[in-house]
């Protein structure tokens, strides 16, 4: 009598050695010693090379670097940029009392006017770094704020339509990172502003990725660390981690590390502003080994797992096998008399 075969579809989950992994399904069958009748789906080859396994946590792209800007002038609010708008280095930020105040690159905030006669620092090198970079100042930037200093910047003046008086008033520049990203705009055109009150809500033009990693895979989180980004409707791309955060508690008392991950292209984003993405964490990494799809186990009994290997003449045989790690879509295996290049039935689940 023919035995009459039952195919069962089991999902099961993959944990890897961190707590994370992949969601697989498993072809299960009765025992049996009969020889096996069943029409194959499909048949796949057993290959030799590198697995990655990975932890997978879903994260949100966005533009990086949120923060405000205010004036420490005070007076009224006469122009600003629309949300959406980029505003360039050495371009106006916003007016007030109708003056522009002008964004420069730079990490030390103004503190004190430009004009000379003011002692020595790295502001001032700062400054001289962006006349030189907007075309203005013609020596070798340093400490020291000197005559080509005060030309430079009265050049610049002319250019911009300013007063040329060769000196700078405090709040009159704006240093930060780079060209920005107008977020929102805090206070109504003819509002009042001054005291340091933000005016506007800015971005840098480049996305990044925040993640919110389960504590138990923490470790997974190295800054510089490679990682796999998935993107709306299935695009990949890749990625670094740029920080680590410390622990958090969530509201529903789990414990997450939030973590920055930079795009590697960050053209690959499109247009996206924001958006949920997975974010593949490498795990457990293992080299020169056989694997087949995850689909082409099939369950010999309750314990032992294996694979259907297809010889030259369509004829099949059952290898038990030991099962290693899971990772994009595949398991690694080992077993009495498999090789690479062997084809093996994918059963129709």
């Amino acid at each position: 009598m023919r035995r009459r075969t039952v195919w069962i579809a089991v999902a099961a989950a993959a944990v890897l050695a961190l707590g994370g992994g992949a969601v697989f399904a498993i072809a299960r069958s009765a025992p049996s010693t009969e020889p096996t009748s069943r029409p194959r789906a499909a048949e796949a080859v057993i290959e030799r090379g590198t697995l990655s396994g990975s932890v997978k946590a879903t994260g949100s792209l966005k533009f990086a670097d949120p923060h405000d800007i205010g004036s420490t002038i005070t007076g009224v609010l006469t122009s600003a940029p629309r949300p959406g708008a980029t505003v360039g280095v050495g371009k106006p930020l916003f007016l007030v009392d109708n003056v522009p105040v002008f964004l420069f690159r730079g990490t030390i905030p103004a503190w004190r006017p430009f004009a000379s006669g003011m002692g020595d620092g790295p502001d001032v090198q700062q400054l001289e770094e962006n006349l030189a970079a907007l075309g203005f100042f013609k020596e070798q930037p340093d400490r020291k704020f000197r005559w080509a200093t005060t030309e430079a910047i009265r050049a610049w003046q002319k250019a911009t339509g300013q007063e040329r008086t060769g000196g700078i008033d405090l709040g009159r520049i704006v240093f930060d990172r780079g060209e920005l990203r107008v977020q929102d705009v805090k206070v109504q055109l003819g509002g009042s502003v001054g005291g340091g009150a933000a005016i506007l809500s800015v971005t840098t033009l480049q996305k990044h990725v925040n993640v919110k990693l389960p504590l138990t895979s923490q470790q997974l989180a190295k800054v510089g660390g490679a990682v796999q980004i998935t993107l709306p409707e299935g695009t990949r791309t890749t990625g670094k981690v740029t920080s680590v955060e410390t622990p958090q508690q969530e509201s529903d008392g789990s414990v997450s590390i939030p973590v920055l991950v930079a795009l590697d292209d960050p053209a690959a984003a499109g247009d996206l502003q924001q958006a949920n993405v997975t974010v593949g964490f490498p795990s457990e990494v293992r080299e020169n080994v056989l694997s087949v799809p995850v689909a082409a186990l099939i369950a010999l009994d309750d314990e032992r797992f294996g694979v259907e290997v297809v010889d030259e003449k369509g004829s099949t045989r059952r290898v038990p096998v030991t099962r290693g790690i899971f990772a994009g879509g595949r398991v690694e295996i080992s077993g009495d008399g498999l090789e690479a290049g062997q084809k093996v039935v994918v059963p129709k689940v």
